[in-house]
């Protein structure tokens, strides 16, 4: 089977919109690049950046209950740290993740925006290693959205349901609706060389309910999912087992059985 990469995209902070890109370098045993590196702590987590451990996401500010989330546009600038906000097509805020000034300014925005969210005091916390991202699960190293699942799942509502509701970092096209499930324990190896190890199915939350264009909840699709098929899920997880750059365009083959990283 040969597959193709649609899309790459990342979310640099949890929650919060997409960036798109042509290419990423992924490195063996690592996360999607810039992927989940920070979190808006809603009320004290516990999270610890000197002992880093997974932390269950209703800890911070997130989709699949803070909507309004959706309706935010942001861009975070590698080079500078520099977070952008907009709300409504402004500038709302604007502020440097790696200083403790600039997490104030966007601590302070999540603090009037989302002040009937809030459980207590919004913090900005950075993942303090390479080897540690907020993800939903603790080996959520890359995940793989099949498109041709998000279609069969337009079908089943009767409305156009937009793939990004599925937060994945690389959409792919060339398999039936939920043939991904087969790959779980196979190898995906690019035409770059980089090799993925599909190692598991990705549970579906209310988050994919929230169109992420208009920030509205219009879709009740993990329960939809569950009548029609018996479970809730959609896409799947991935390890990295050989680094390199992959890029939107490229063919992922199908190898076979894989050893873990």
């Amino acid at each position: 089977m040969i597959l193709r990469i649609a899309s790459l995209y990342r979310y640099p902070v949890k929650g919060l919109s997409p960036e798109r890109l042509d290419r990423a370098d992924l490195t063996a045993g690592g996360y999607f690049p810039g992927d989940r590196l920070f979190a808006i702590e809603n009320g004290p987590s516990g999270f610890d950046p000197a002992v880093p451990t997974h932390q269950p996401k209703i800890k911070f500010l997130m989709l699949m209950r803070d909507d309004a989330l959706a309706r935010l546009r942001t861009r975070y600038d590698d080079a500078t740290g520099t977070l952008v906000i907009e709300d409504g097509g402004r500038e709302a805020a604007r502020g440097d993740l790696l200083t403790e000034a600039g997490r104030g300014a966007i601590e302070t925005f999540f603090r009037q925006h989302m002040a009937e969210s809030l459980r207590g005091a919004p913090k900005v916390l950075a993942a303090p290693e390479k080897d540690f991202r907020f993800t939903d699960s603790r080996r959520g190293f890359v995940s793989i959205i099949n498109r041709a699942s998000v279609a069969a799942i337009e079908n089943m509502v009767g409305v156009p349901v937009d793939p990004l509701r599925f937060r994945g970092n690389v959409y792919v096209d060339g398999m039936a609706p939920w043939a991904e499930f087969d790959l779980i324990g196979q190898m995906l190896e690019a035409d770059s060389g980089v090799r993925l190890k599909v190692t598991a199915r990705i549970e579906r939350c209310a988050a994919t309910n929230v169109d992420p264009d208009t920030g509205f909840r219009d879709l009740d699709l993990p329960n939809t999912l569950q009548r029609r098929l018996g479970h809730a899920d959609c896409g799947v997880y991935a390890e990295v087992l050989k680094g390199g750059a992959v890029h939107a365009g490229e063919r992922l083959t199908v190898q076979g059985a894989a050893a873990s990283v």
